[in-house]
């Protein structure tokens, strides 16, 4: 007969490990196991300034970022936009991405890579600017570049797009969750919604979503 810690331990062998943080991209992550009702322990930490955090998370992801998530099994997935891809399609009863046969996947896969390659990756700039080769004394001027890049991103998506009630038609998906919480980071959402006008209703409707009202405002307290 197992007693309670064995009971425990074998929970927290099948719950999901997410490394996160408040404010961060791993929020999306968040957002969709919410939806899904998936339970997970979360292991707190900003890696962009924390060398704590970083340490923490290095035996799962060698580049020492957020998000992480840790499987059931073991398995670790890295790269937010892949993360919630797997959730979704792991779990299609949710309808939170298009199925293979369905016509809007192709658009899909491309705007959820889109976000995270010409948008997302831009904020690992900011904290170091030296990573792209720029004096400490530069970070100033690159961070404003960097805005202005990701504003003109936004501004190519919205030219693109001809969203319904939510980017891609009636379904909420995780290309609604992941630009809900990136368009949240610099330049900030009044620069999105100035740039942005055709996805700007519905980022305002994920915003209200019902079962996330109480993730956002708690994950992203300054609003």
């Amino acid at each position: 007969m197992k007693n309670p810690q064995q009971d425990e331990q074998e929970q927290e062998q099948q719950q999901l490990l997410l490394y996160g943080a408040a404010g961060s991209g791993s929020v999306a992550v968040e957002a969709a196991l919410t939806l899904l009702g998936r339970p997970f322990r979360l292991v707190e930490g900003e890696t962009w300034v924390s060398e704590t955090a970083r340490e923490r998370v290095a035996a799962q992801n060698a580049l020492r970022q957020i998000p992480t998530l840790v499987l059931p099994g073991g398995e670790v997935l890295t790269e937010s936009a892949a993360i919630l891809i797997h959730l979704a399609d792991a779990h299609p009863e949710a309808s939170l991405s298009p199925g293979l046969g369905d016509p809007a996947r192709g658009q899909f896969l491309r705007w959820m890579f889109y976000v995270s390659s010409a948008i997302y990756s831009l904020h690992w700039i900011k904290p170091d600017v030296g990573r792209i080769g720029a004096p400490a004394g530069a970070r100033e001027a690159v961070v404003q570049a960097v805005h202005e890049r990701i504003a003109f991103c936004w501004r190519s998506m919205d030219a693109q797009l001809r969203p319904s009630r939510y980017l891609l038609g009636d379904e909420l998906t995780v290309l609604d969750l992941y630009v809900a919480v990136i368009s949240r980071f610099g330049p900030w959402r009044e620069r999105f919604y100035a740039e942005a006008p055709a996805m700007t209703p519905v980022i305002r409707r994920v915003d209200e979503e019902p079962r996330l009202k109480a993730l956002w405002q708690r994950r992203f307290p300054d609003g």
